[in-house]
């Protein structure tokens, strides 16, 4: 029996986007998995592979083609040389039919470009747009890229690069919600919206938890319970999760301490016994223990 289609609340809806690099395109992705018709707009390419295929003129097309293919799966891509009239007049025929335009350009290139939201709300009634701009408001002229929103938001604690782009990942997923927003309250009005989505306000967005006290070394997802931290195991760590009481109480138990009471994960002691306690086992015997008494652990290489 073949398993039922996903449901694709965007079908029908057709989606036109500017948007360069890794949050635009990965905002696309997603609106297209839930059935949006898809077109990316490029620049003109800086010529051709020695295979004689053009080159992309998104600059991810040229530094990692590999993430750019699985970006752009399922949408079409156009070369379009906006600085000329006859770019223009083929993105107005796409944007005539469209029910919302993605950009990441700075507010004055799109104004350049006669693509500022009062002039295209003007010329295209029905069009929704959603602008990812780098910092919110008054500084969206300003340069920066996902490693300068993140260090702003205090999410670059030493000088090793985060493991991901957290700030452009965060900024695709408010990206494509505020395309769902503006897609809703169009349909609901009549009239085409408008949202600005800054990729320093997802890092802050992200930031909360440590804006909190959460994940400072000093909080419980930062590494002072005894639980929520990762050890050296036999052959490799151990990364374990066993935040809430029950679960603290079932890796106490199996780690040989007594049953603890709210505190007791906080204190050195227990920091110590556990870390002690995992360096004596093998990531297999750590697996079999976490299935038998309900541990959340994840052992790593």
């Amino acid at each position: 029996m073949a398993s039922p289609r996903p449901f694709q609340p965007l079908r029908g809806v057709r989606i036109v986007s500017l948007a360069l690099n890794l949050p635009g395109p990965a905002a696309l992705m997603r609106l297209q998995a839930q059935g949006a018709r898809c077109l990316k707009v490029e620049p003109p390419g800086p010529g051709t592979t020695p295979a004689g295929r053009p080159i992309s003129g998104d600059p991810m097309g040229q530094y990692d083609i590999g993430a750019y293919n699985t970006l752009h799966e399922g949408v079409r891509v156009v070369t379009m040389d906006l600085k000329a009239e006859r770019g223009r007049v083929q993105l107005g025929k796409e944007l005539a039919r469209a029910d919302l335009l993605l950009t990441s350009f700075r507010p004055s290139a799109l104004a350049k470009l006669g693509l500022a939201w009062t002039a295209l709300h003007k010329a295209y009634p029905q069009l929704s747009m959603v602008e990812v701009v780098g910092a919110p408001g008054e500084r969206a002229e300003e340069p920066g890229h996902d490693l300068t929103y993140l260090a702003e938001a205090g999410l670059v604690t030493g000088t090793e690069l985060p493991p991901t782009l957290l700030a452009d990942m965060a900024g695709a997923l408010m990206a494509s919600e505020a395309a769902l927003a503006c897609l809703l309250q169009a349909r609901a009005s009549g009239k085409g919206q408008h949202r600005e989505v800054a990729l320093a306000s997802a890092a802050h967005w992200l930031a909360l938890p440590r804006s909190w006290g959460m994940t400072l070394p000093s909080g419980p997802v930062g590494g002072a319970h005894a639980g929520y931290r990762v050890y050296p195991c036999k052959d490799g760590r151990v990364a374990f999760a066993a935040l809430e009481p029950h679960f603290a109480r079932a890796l106490f138990q199996v780690a040989g301490l007594p049953p603890p009471d709210a505190r007791a994960p906080f204190a050195p002691c227990a920091r110590a016994a556990i870390a002690a306690w995992a360096a004596g086992k093998t990531r297999r015997q750590l697996d079999a223990l976490a299935e038998k008494h309900d541990i959340p652990l994840l052992t790593l290489k």
